[in-house]
C-alpha cells in the first residue's frame, strides 16, 4: 500500500481524496477519449501522408524527366534564361487548425500553377518542352507544400498522441492506486480511532456507573446507620 506523502488521516482529508479521486478518474476518461481520437486522426493522416509521398516521388521524377528532355531540345542557357524569367514567385501562407486540442498547421501556396503566358518567357522563342517542364515543376512544388503540412500533422499528432499517453498512464497507474490507497489507509486509521473511542467511552461508562453504585450503596449504608442511631 502506497500512502501519499504528508497525509494526515483526518475526515476532512478522506472527504478531499475522495473528491479529488473524483476528478482524477473523469480526467482519466476524457484523456483515454482524446488518445483514441487522436489514434484515429494519426492514422488516417498517416495514409495520406504515404499517398503524398508516393506522389511526391513520382512528380519528381518525372519533372526531373521534362527537364532532362528540355536541356536536350534547347539546352542549358535556354533553360537557365526561361528560369531567370520568373515574374512571379509563389507565395506561402501558413495558419492552423485545432485537431482534438492539437494545433496544427495549414500551408497553403499561392501563384504555383501558372499559364503559359504567367510564366514569363515569350511563347514563340520556346518549344513545347520547356512547358512541360514548367508544368512538371509547378505540380512537384505544389507536392512539396502538400507534403510539408502533411508531415508536419503527422509530427505533431505523434508527439501529443505520447504526452497524451504518458498522462493516462500516469493517472492509471501512479495517481489514483495511490489515492485509493490513502483512502483506504484513512478509513482504516479512522475506524481504529473510532473503536479506541468506543472502547474509552464503556471504559468511562463502566467507571462512572462503579462511581454511581458506590455513591449509591454509601448513601443506603447512611441511611442505615441513621436508623439504628
Amino acid at each position: 500500500m502506497v500512502v501519499i506523502r504528508g497525509t494526515k488521516p483526518t475526515r476532512a482529508v478522506l472527504i478531499a481524496l475522495r473528491r479529488r479521486i473524483k476528478v482524477a478518474q473523469t480526467g482519466h476518461e476524457l484523456l483515454k477519449m482524446k488518445r483514441d481520437g487522436l489514434m484515429v486522426e494519426f492514422f488516417e493522416v498517416l495514409n495520406k501522408a504515404r499517398t503524398v509521398r508516393k506522389e511526391l516521388v513520382d512528380a519528381l521524377i518525372k519533372a526531373e524527366q521534362r527537364l532532362n528532355i528540355a536541356k536536350a531540345t534547347e539546352g542549358t542557357v535556354t533553360i537557365n534564361s526561361v528560369a531567370y524569367a520568373l515574374q512571379k514567385e509563389p507565395a506561402i501562407e501558413l495558419s492552423s487548425r485545432n485537431i482534438m486540442g492539437v494545433v496544427v498547421p495549414k500551408i497553403t501556396a499561392d501563384s504555383v500553377q501558372k499559364k503559359i503566358f504567367e510564366r514569363g518567357y515569350g511563347i514563340i522563342g520556346t518549344s513545347s518542352a520547356i512547358d512541360e517542364a514548367a508544368d512538371a515543376y509547378e505540380t512537384l512544388v505544389d507536392k512539396v507544400v502538400i507534403a510539408a503540412e502533411v508531415e508536419t500533422v503527422l509530427i505533431r499528432l505523434v508527439k501529443d498522441i505520447e504526452s497524451t499517453k504518458r498522462r493516462v498512464n500516469a493517472l492509471e497507474f501512479k495517481v489514483i492506486p495511490d489515492i485509493r490507497d490513502t483512502i483506504r489507509f484513512i478509513s482504516f486509521a479512522l475506524e481504529e480511532m473510532d473503536r479506541d473511542s468506543i472502547v474509552r467511552l464503556k471504559k468511562l461508562k463502566g467507571k462512572a456507573q462503579k462511581r454511581a453504585r458506590a455513591e449509591e450503596a454509601k448513601r443506603a449504608a447512611e441511611a442505615v446507620a441513621a436508623g439504628v442511631a
